[in-house]
């Protein structure tokens, strides 16, 4: 191309589609590898969470039965009534010596109670539980057994 007699070479600038596309390919494998790992993360930072407010919650109806030489009837008595757990829900008390609380007492895979005192549980990451914590929906649900010696996910809870 001439201008005023002088010669311009046009050269290429920006970039090519498959360049572009290299670029997309990245960032997609990226991101593949990136958000399975953060989930897995949050979901055991949640686990972590939940465990450590069972056992503080524990210590505290502990303390209220010292005090008051009966289990509370549920968690409105230790003004507990709205903590909830890290999935954003309440948690569930049962008070088994007098058969106060929401629903029914835990038990394990051999259909045994899992305590003999309270039951104190999350209902996980999926909002679902059964009283067995054999049943698919009671899997993930971070359970209190063996009167406190056990915390965490009922599917790891062996008797």
């Amino acid at each position: 191309m001439k201008i005023r007699g002088m010669l311009y070479r046009r050269t290429k600038t920006g970039f090519t589609f498959v360049e572009i596309l290299l670029v997309i390919a990245a960032i997609g494998l990226m991101v593949a590898i990136v958000v399975p790992s953060l989930s897995a993360y949050m979901d055991r930072s949640r686990l972590v969470e939940s465990t450590v407010q069972i056992g503080e919650m524990s210590k505290k109806i502990s303390q209220y039965e010292r005090a008051k030489g009966a289990l509370p009837s549920d968690l409105d008595d230790l003004g507990l009534e709205n903590v909830l757990d890290p999935w954003g829900r309440p948690y569930e008390y049962y008070n088994i010596r007098t058969t106060t609380g929401k629903g029914k007492p835990r038990k394990d895979k051999k259909l045994k109670p899992i305590n003999s005192d309270f039951d104190l549980y999350s209902l996980g990451r999926d909002g679902l539980s059964k009283p067995s914590l054999n049943d698919k929906d009671s899997r993930d649900d971070v359970v209190r057994a063996r009167e406190g010696a056990f915390i965490g996910l009922a599917e790891e809870f062996d008797p």
